[in-house]
């Protein structure tokens, strides 16, 4: 962190303006892009009583003249975490558009609302080409965060546009917002206890050392708690009607990376049942880049998902009773797995500069279900090779891909091995639900 930015002592309380330029200052070396702007445009609101910079709500103080202020301790730690987060721009998570509105699953009254700004603003303007012809002097930005220098924009049919952002971007901005909905909660829950115990309602006011008249709420303490299988073996379709559901999935942390706010609630359509609460990054990472009803494109993130982050997924994905009790996986995680770990010798290579490089893309499709497993049958093949050349590797019969997928688990994962089975578990329904047949939308219904 750059001291020599930081106006006189770390307690002092420093003008807005004084604020956006410490922020910037303390930034530059960040990996991810900061804005001006922080405290003085839109979305911040310094008569609200918080702004927001990365995942931290920072308070603001109204001095005797009426000017809004911070403290400038305040804004160097949040600077410093920010510092400290690691930004892989390959790493990318799909923020939009989706078929109908922007469902935004929770902290909807809340001003962030950072996915539906970034598509309303990008949806308004024909793109990230034209939103970073804004203006000149009308700064934009989430957060503290400059999301536009970040935005990666795809095309699919050279019609049909998507938006992308890094992974650790999303989780900042979903940090965020939730610091803004524990706020507010915060908030109004004063309000109502002053309401009841006290004179009538008004900010809470208080002086400072040096005598200014400060309006604002504390700021919240709260953090996520994690996820100690409180929902357990019961079914999404009845946990999902239950009022409050959304606000109680944001008090959990997620429970795959167990740091970001839990913004939905993962569950298995194969058996109904749910898994965990997960952030949006995290409900993410699992899908396909290219899904249709029985034909999925095996991207780079399953390297995370079966090799570094093995038996955080698998414990997640087995939360399932139904997958539990099976001892397999969801058939299109199934699918991908079989391409990816099963059939990786089969798979050709090509010569690169530096070694050899493995041919083109996999792409694994499937007849049938796992309801009909006789008949089930997975294909795997290789697409856009290099030389010209779209081959099969293999085709697996289903009832040979759990096999293989049971033996590789007891390897890989055997503490997850050893809990699942048929003897581990009582009260699995006799009739599971079926898969999904429709998966052609865009919310990739099968995951």
């Amino acid at each position: 962190m750059s001291e020599r930015a930081m106006p006189g002592h770390t307690d002092s309380v420093i003008t807005l303006g004084a604020a956006d330029a410490l922020w910037v200052d303390l930034t530059a070396d960040s990996a991810v892009p900061t804005a001006p702007g922080a405290f003085t445009s839109s979305p911040a609101c310094a008569r609200v009583g918080y702004v927001l910079l990365g995942g931290h709500a920072v308070a603001t103080v109204r001095a005797s003249g009426g000017q809004w202020s911070v403290l400038a301790g305040e804004v160097g730690r949040a600077a410093a975490e920010l510092n400290a987060v690691g930004m892989d721009r390959q790493d990318l998570v799909r923020i939009g558009p989706f078929h109908g509105a922007p469902r935004q699953e929770c902290g909807e009254e809340t001003p962030l609302r950072w996915r539906r700004r970034i598509t309303g603003e990008l949806q308004e303007l024909g793109g990230p080409e034209r939103a970073a012809r804004r203006e000149v002097g009308r700064p934009y930005h989430l957060a503290g965060i400059d999301w536009r220098q970040i935005l990666v924009e795809q095309t699919r049919d050279g019609t049909y546009r998507t938006w992308w952002l890094p992974r650790a971007v999303v989780r900042l901005l979903d940090a965020a917002e939730h610091a803004e909905t524990q706020w507010v909660q915060a908030a109004r829950t004063r309000q109502a206890s002053s309401a009841t115990t006290g004179p009538p309602s008004h900010p809470r006011q208080a002086r400072d050392a040096d005598g200014r008249q400060t309006t604002s709420p504390e700021a919240p303490t709260a953090s996520p708690r994690p996820y100690n299988k409180e929902l357990e073996g019961q079914l999404y379709s009845v946990v999902s009607r239950k009022p409050g559901t959304s606000r109680r999935v944001s008090e959990w942390a997620c429970a795959v990376c167990r740091t970001a706010p839990a913004t939905v609630l993962d569950h298995c359509h194969e058996h109904g049942y749910v898994r965990a609460p997960v952030c949006h990054s995290c409900n993410t990472q699992e899908r396909p880049d290219h899904l249709y009803s029985n034909d999925i494109r095996v991207a780079n993130r399953y390297t995370r998902l079966f090799r570094t982050d093995t038996d955080d997924w698998l414990r997640h994905w087995h939360r399932c009773p139904g997958c539990r009790a099976r001892t397999t996986l969801p058939l299109p995680h199934l699918a991908a797995w079989t391409a990816h770990i099963a059939c990786r010798s089969l798979r050709p290579t090509h010569r690169a500069p530096r070694g050899r490089k493995p041919c083109g893309v996999l792409r694994v499709s499937w007849t049938g279900s796992q309801n009909t497993p006789r008949s089930c049958l997975l294909t795997v093949t290789v697409d856009f090779c290099p030389s010209g050349e779209h081959r099969v590797l293999a085709q697996v019969p289903y009832h040979e891909a759990t096999d293989r997928f049971r033996a590789w688990l007891a390897e890989t994962a055997p503490a997850v091995a050893a809990a699942a089975g048929p003897d581990r578990l009582d009260g699995l329904p006799a009739q599971p639900r079926p898969v999904v047949a429709d998966t052609n939308g865009e919310d990739l219904e099968l995951f």
